[in-house]
């Protein structure tokens, strides 16, 4: 449909024909999200058109009309400069039935509680739309509505959550989502002057239906309940990515700590349930683990205190089901192959922090991916196990992964690294000791329980034929120095070292060694005798 038609009919359009017209380039460009350029004056004058048409007393369904088009037209952040003005966002604002910092907001009920008609929720629905649109393509967007307090619109609706249509409940949190996003100054207010937290955990709390029978400890599932719904689901995930959003900062009180604690008791409640298909639950359970890793490492403690009950995980009188879950859903995103940085490396930091904290948690887990060594024969990165899919990731080529993965297997083994070489072989874990100067062996620095590492019978019998390297036994190979002759090896090593010593000339390698303390440094520098240590040397 020509633009310039549109724009001179709309000059002198009733409101019907208004809606007649805007209706059918609706239609004709619903599935349009890339626009022709040399049309963006148009589209602009079209935007601008459309707000001057909602400023109007129009019936809802002329407004739903303009704020689908205005929808359309917001995917183009080329064309928004007349939408992120004040006067164009505090008339979708109104739309939306959001309050604003210039309004009375003395009162409980919020505006959206007040709808009556199908098409009054529709045209609030619209207008969350394309705020969300428009929050997310313009920066000066976002700055109109720091300016215009938008965000105390938003609180003031999450705390008629329980009364929410799906829809506008879904972009309300979307909109709260993006400006937590983008705008990381709106946090503090949010978190200090809105008690945001707080909100968004009522919110989660009610979505996913918890039911308290202790001070942290949610009622569990029943076996045969139904799965969460489709649009619950949908709600949770958003209140949850703004959750994440707001407990990114490192300032906390005392009064965040309660809830937090009660915020992964909610976590730990939603790890048990399930949604209508395995990818949702696959994805509710990535935002957990997302919004676990924010929260204060003290508080994993809730993931594990509530009594053991028949058939769940359990270790030292510990609750170990949702470590189980985590476990698994760490094992899943390895096998998925992709996206480690992304899928996996968050899980692994919150298993890693969990373990390193939390004395029960680290032994359950060792049992689970470090259980004692029986096979020796194969290679520590061969084979199905979590342990081989762990120790192949210790040499992935991202060096996140890497270091991620490799630290987690660190901290099961109390940070010893004879422990550690002992199930990865010291090829793989070279990598994580030149990082933490650990190449002479010994331990990191965090101080860990004594209980006692026991090794099997059969690895007990293989221990001396194990190769540290490879952390194998190996067939026995033929000596290829054994037939020569003095003068033969002394030749080898001759030319073998005046080939480093190319290599080394060239810049092509750098030969290294390892200093006292277990860093790496240039060979010249480990071989230098240090006077210190000659001090003490009797001298004839």
């Amino acid at each position: 449909m020509d633009l310039n038609g549109i724009l001179s009919q709309l000059e002198s359009a009733n409101e019907e024909d208004t809606e007649k017209l805007l209706h059918r380039y609706s239609q004709e460009n619903t599935q349009t999200f890339t626009f022709d350029q040399k049309e963006e004056a148009l589209r602009s004058k079209l935007c601008q058109s459309v707000l001057t048409v909602l400023g109007r007393q129009v019936r809802p369904s002329c407004q739903k009309t303009c704020l689908e088009t205005l929808r359309i037209l917001s995917r183009d952040k080329r064309v928004l400069g007349p939408v992120a003005t004040k006067e164009g966002m505090l008339v979708l604002t109104g739309m939306a039935m959001l309050r604003t910092g210039q309004e009375d907001g003395e009162t409980q009920e919020t505006p959206q509680d007040a709808l009556r008609s199908e098409e009054e929720k529709r045209v609030v629905v619209e207008a969350l739309k394309c705020l969300c649109n428009v929050v997310y393509n313009s920066a000066a967007a976002q700055q109109v509505c720091v300016d215009i307090q938008v965000v105390h619109g938003l609180c003031a609706s999450l705390r008629s959550a329980r009364t929410w249509q799906h829809e506008v409940g879904l972009f309300i949190l979307r909109l709260f989502f993006l400006l937590s996003a983008l705008r990381p100054d709106v946090r503090g207010v949010l978190r200090k002057d809105c008690h945001a937290v707080k909100l968004l955990t009522e919110v989660l709390e009610h979505t996913l239906d918890v039911h308290w029978v202790g001070t942290y400890e949610a009622a569990r599932p029943e076996p045969q309940a139904l799965p969460l719904p489709t649009e619950s689901n949908e709600r949770a995930m958003e209140a949850l990515k703004a959750l994440f959003n707001l407990t990114l900062s490192e300032v906390r009180n005392e009064e965040d700590e309660h809830q937090f604690r009660l915020l992964a008791a909610i976590l730990r409640h939603l790890l048990m349930l399930k949604t209508e298909t395995e990818e949702k639950t696959e994805e509710a359970h990535s935002h957990a683990v997302n919004l676990l890793n924010n929260l204060p490492v003290s508080c994993l403690d809730v993931l594990i205190d509530v009594p053991v009950q028949g058939g769940v995980e359990e270790y030292g009188g510990k609750n170990m089901e949702a470590v189980q879950v985590l476990l698994d859903f760490m094992e899943r995103r390895i096998d998925k192959g992709s996206n480690y940085k992304e899928g996996l490396t968050p899980v692994l930091s919150l298993l890693t922090e969990g373990s390193r904290c939390h004395r029960e948690i680290r032994r359950y887990i060792k049992t689970q991916v470090l259980p004692p060594l029986k096979d020796v024969k194969n290679r520590p990165e061969v084979g199905t196990t979590i342990r081989n899919k762990l120790v192949r990731l210790m040499t992935h080529v991202d060096m996140g992964v890497k270091q991620t993965a490799a630290e987690f297997l660190f901290v099961l083994c109390k940070e010893s690294v004879d422990n550690l070489l002992k199930y990865t072989g010291y090829g793989n874990a070279a990598g994580l000791l030149v990082a933490r100067g650990l190449l002479a062996g010994g331990r990191g620095e965090t101080q860990y329980s004594e209980d006692e590492d026991s090794d099997t019978d059969e690895y007990k019998s293989a221990k001396p034929f194990i190769n540290p390297i490879t952390g194998h036994v190996e067939e026995p190979m033929p000596n290829p120095i054994e037939e020569m002759t003095e003068e033969q090896k002394e030749y080898e090593a001759e030319k073998l070292a005046n080939m480093f010593d190319k290599l080394s000339r060239q810049n092509v390698i750098r030969p290294m060694g390892v200093r006292l303390d277990g860093t790496l440094a240039p060979l010249e520098e480990t071989l230098v005798c240090r006077p210190e240590e000659n001090s003490d040397t009797d001298s004839d």
